[in-house]
């Protein structure tokens, strides 16, 4: 077998990276699940909406509102100028 493997679940494609010869299917597949489930914790809306602020160059404001940020996070593109910036 290739140790690159492909999984989806979720929606979700990962490319996961390993050493075939140190771990048994089982073992993949457990860490494939907890991967899933770490990744669905982080990226729930709330958490989101924690993370980021909203930087709208058209009216020079920054937006830190978590309900704002929440319906904008909805919309599949932002409007010209509009950024969506990571507080780390």
């Amino acid at each position: 077998m290739n140790p690159l493997y492909l999984m989806n679940h979720s929606n979700r494609d990962l490319l996961i990276l390993f050493n075939q010869e140190r771990m048994s299917p089982g073992a993949v597949e457990l860490e494939v699940e907890r991967l899933h489930e770490m990744l669905f914790t982080v990226e729930r809306m709330e958490n989101l909406a924690i993370v980021h602020e909203l930087i709208d160059l058209n009216r020079f404001r920054v937006i830190h509102k978590k309900p704002v940020l929440r319906k904008i996070l909805r919309y599949k593109q932002l409007k010209p100028f509009v950024f969506l910036n990571c507080r780390n």
